[in-house]
This record gives C-alpha cells, structure tokens and sequence, in this order.
C-alpha cells in the first residue's frame, strides 16, 4: 500500500496547485499558486429519488456530480493581484483578477508523493475561481483567504 503523502517542506514531492488562464496553450507557465494552508477535494453526487407503490422503500440513483476544490492560501501580493499586463495569462491577472474577470481556467492539483517515494497523482479541471474571502487579524497578521474552484464537468487523474 503506498499512502500519498503531501511532504511540507519536501520541495519534490508537496502538494502544488498551478492554474492557467483559459487555456494551457495559450498560457503555457500557468500560475504556480503558493502557501496553500489546506485543501480540499469535492466530489459529490447528486441523487434521484422516487417512491413507488410496490415497494416498501425509497428507490434512488446517482446523477450528475458537483465537484469544487476548496482551499486556503497565506496571500502573496503578486500570485493575488498578478503581476501586470497584459492580462491574457494567470499570472498578469492574478487570483483575484481571474476571480473578478469570471474567468475560465484551468487547474493542476498535484497531490504529493507516495509514502513509498514514487510519484503522486495529479488532478486537472477546468472552472471558476469563486469565494475569495481575505481576512488578517492581531492572531494572525498575514492575509489569509479561502478560495473554492468550482469545476465545470469531470475531474481527470493523470
């Protein structure tokens, strides 16, 4: 069994997200997003539920699935803001101008290593960046945001 394994601090095998502006061609380096403090991966299918009169119980089936990924991230000014123009890319628009723009993306969630050492799985998606939130307070004097990924159709695993 080789459980994956994020590895904080182990540059080679941590957890990344990187996001590219629409398309990866069009934008190729993508933006790699840093100080990730958590994440989460949803996959959550909806179901059908019907009652019929032969039967003494509730008949159900699985539909389509909402999937989002929900994280939070210590703010950095120019992964945030972006760096520039021009905006065609993730990176000159940044994290809140993609989120602002209502701009499709999208996204590279690598997962980390095996605890064996052998390579992790990634999961890609396209979506939107939804639910920005910064906040800094006296306990913790950084800029700290949620950020949710709301996906468009499925995840792929490569």
């Amino acid at each position: 069994m080789a459980y994956i394994y994020p590895a904080p601090g182990v540059a080679s095998a941590q957890m990344t997200l990187k996001i590219h502006h629409t398309s990866k061609v069009a934008d190729a380096t993508g933006l790699s997003v840093p100080a990730l403090q958590d994440v989460t991966v949803n996959n959550a299918n909806d179901v059908f539920t019907w009652t019929q009169l032969d039967s003494g119980s509730k008949q159900q089936i699985a539909t389509t699935a909402t999937n989002s990924i929900a994280m939070n991230l210590v703010l950095d000014q120019t992964v945030f803001f972006g760096s520039g123009s021009p905006s065609t890319t993730a990176a000159t628009q940044g994290v809140f101008g993609l989120s602002k723009n209502k701009i499709l993306v999208e996204f590279d969630l690598y997962m980390g290593d095996t605890d064996t050492g052998g390579a992790g799985k990634t999961i890609n998606g396209r979506g939107y960046i939804t639910g920005l939130a910064p906040t800094a307070s006296a306990d913790a004097p950084v800029w700290v945001s949620p950020i949710t990924i709301t996906v468009t159709g499925d995840y792929t695993v490569t």
